[in-house]
């Protein structure tokens, strides 16, 4: 949910605009911008800055203007119209939005229906076929396939399970890129999703520290018990 999104726009002017003006503006409403959500929304309508990635014309036809944008999550399309259109100086509305693109995950690849679903499940309860099942539903582990990866020692994943953060001495193998405050995804060293955090350290802190928590948890995927729970025993060893 709080990954980049790409949509296809249809966006419609109140006036006439020449093409070189349009580009024009495109560019100003390129990279980080001030955004107040509109009437009906779901947020709190307090101005902030959101960034706009890309903002590509697709096509140009009177006053109609089809556009691709990358976006932040949690950008208004409809406003963003709404704010080019008064740029312009004729004013504009959104038309059309299709949502193209969430993250990694992009409308090209296999897509099924609610319906395909609902038929698959139907299949393996009744029939125990979960042929299709398997084929309408992607592992876990695909949705956060963009994220930078934290391995994890056997010892640790029952404990982040319980809802423990990850502290260093429980990390393996980790990616250069794992920054501190941004997302990361945790996995088992057989590859198998545990949870999703945000970096209490860089990279190169958890590398270097012996102690300290590396990561702090978000959101736990793992089961409880799937794991040994030697945590448990260290802390009756502990006790005694």
């Amino acid at each position: 949910m709080h990954s980049g999104k790409e949509y296809v726009a249809l966006m419609e002017l109140h006036g006439d605009v020449d093409l070189k003006r349009l580009y024009e503006v495109f560019g100003m409403f390129t990279g980080k911008i001030y955004q107040r959500p509109p009437l009906r929304s779901s947020v709190r309508r307090s101005l902030r800055i959101k960034e706009i990635y890309s903002l590509d014309l697709l096509e140009f036809s009177g006053r109609h203007v089809l556009f691709k944008v990358r976006c932040e999550s949690g950008t208004y399309v409809r406003k963003l119209c709404h704010d080019i259109g008064l740029v312009l100086g004729v004013e504009a509305h959104m038309k059309e939005l299709r949502r193209v693109a969430v993250a990694h995950i992009k409308e090209d690849l296999p897509v099924v229906t609610l319906h395909e679903v609902s038929e698959a499940v139907y299949l393996w309860k009744r029939y125990g076929d979960e042929t299709l099942l398997r084929k309408v539903v992607l592992p876990a582990e695909y949705i956060v396939a963009h994220l930078p990866k934290v391995i994890v020692k056997d010892s640790a994943v029952d404990a982040i399970a319980h809802g423990a953060q990850l502290a260093v001495p429980g990390v393996v193998i980790l990616s250069s890129d794992v920054k501190k405050g941004e997302r990361v995804a945790i996995f088992t060293l057989k590859g198998e999703l545990v949870a999703v955090g945000k970096g209490a350290m860089d990279a190169e802190e958890i590398v270097k520290n012996e102690k300290g928590i590396a990561i702090k948890i978000e959101r736990v995927v793992m089961n409880r018990g799937i794991y040994p729970s030697l945590w448990k025993k260290a802390e009756k060893e502990e006790k005694k």
